[in-house]
């Protein structure tokens, strides 16, 4: 039933998806005609045509058919409004900081366009504008006294905009909220989670953003080896294979680095690497290091300790040599002035 069910669903969802498509088709087509018309329509009309003289906008010769004129101003708002938001668009998809700004002047040049077809609309049946405009301006101040949290949300707006706060595409944390930006609108600023949730906020309750986009991350890796094995050892295996696993996990800016023994637990002494990388490759990373460390563990005998009960006898564990004693400690002070300043006092990370 469930699987029924599901089918049913998916099939409404590409009706759905036709039906948007093939609407989208009419209106441009409708809109290319308009624009070819009113371009070319000259040599196609005579010029005393009451259609002609109806929907060109730019005439005013005779008395036009006010309901072909009416049409005539709709399409051609629609038109210049569609035309200037996808130059706008194709531009921004140039840009990669920047879109957020496109994105408010496509909403801007939305709302303009439909307050543009109210007015043209309203003058074609002749109705006086101005005195609209002068009610409209009085109205605007009654109404702005009561709509101080709309202007606050759009002011916040520009600033995060102007102030490059934070841009389209940035990974930020909102009240605990971790996401991409997906849209930086007038009013609200929409944030995508990983698993495609979206949080839509108010641009004035932006106030504790955490951009995690601007610098490289850190991505952690914790690895736990048996207290009975030789720090010294390890360290001198690592100083010959942190190269390589770099090699092997591209996402990876800076790094890895071995920032030393993080804490003595109950069963294990655990060792910790850092590495930078992108926001968005973060987990990766972490995933990344915890299997290359692994495999690297699993080649030279050491072993990961794990909650058991010893009933056989006790491991063997391979013996430092004064060689690889002297590489540890070379290794240690390198990777300290390598990694100083990164994670440092840092016990969360």
């Amino acid at each position: 039933m469930k699987t029924k069910a599901n089918k049913n669903e998916k099939k409404t969802t590409q009706a759905s998806f036709v039906v948007d498509i093939v609407l989208k088709c009419i209106g441009y087509a409708i809109m290319a005609a308009y624009v070819v018309v009113l371009a070319f329509g000259t040599f196609m009309f005579d010029g005393a045509s009451i259609f002609w003289r109806s929907f060109n906008i730019f005439s005013g010769a005779g008395d036009p058919n006010t309901w072909i004129r009416v049409l005539s101003y709709i399409l051609f708002c629609l038109s210049v409004s569609w035309i200037v938001r996808f130059v706008l668009k194709q531009f921004g998809k140039l840009l990669h900081r920047g879109r957020a700004l496109v994105d408010i002047a496509c909403s801007l040049i939305k709302y303009a366009a439909l307050i543009a077809i109210i007015f043209l609309v309203l003058k074609a049946f002749g109705v006086d504008t101005k005195a609209i405009l002068a009610g409209i301006g009085i109205l605007g101040l009654i109404v702005g006294l009561g709509a101080q949290p709309l202007i606050a949300d759009v002011i916040a707006g520009l600033f995060i905009v102007f102030e490059r706060v934070f841009e389209v595409g940035d990974i930020i944390v909102v009240d605990g909220f971790r996401g991409t930006v997906k849209e930086i609108g007038i009013r609200t600023t929409q944030i995508e989670d990983v698993g495609g949730n979206i949080k839509i906020v108010n641009n004035s309750d932006l106030k504790t953003v955490v951009n995690m986009t601007n610098q490289l991350s850190l991505a952690i890796c914790d690895m736990s080896i048996e207290y009975g094995e030789s720090l010294e050892r390890v360290e001198a295996i690592l100083k010959d294979n942190l190269d390589a696993i770099k090699e092997s996990i591209p996402d990876i800016k800076e790094g890895p680095f071995y920032k030393g023994v993080s804490e003595l637990g109950d069963s294990a002494v655990v060792i910790r690497f850092i590495a930078k990388c992108e926001e968005g490759a973060k987990y990766q990373v972490e995933r990344d290091l915890n299997r290359q460390f692994k495999l690297l563990f699993d080649k030279y005998d050491i072993n990961i300790p794990f909650p058991q009960v010893v009933v056989n006898e006790p491991t063997t564990f391979g013996k430092v040599s004064k060689k690889q004693r002297e590489a540890a400690g070379e290794f240690v002070e390198e990777q300290r002035e390598l990694g100083k300043g990164i994670g440092d006092g840092r016990n969360e990370l």
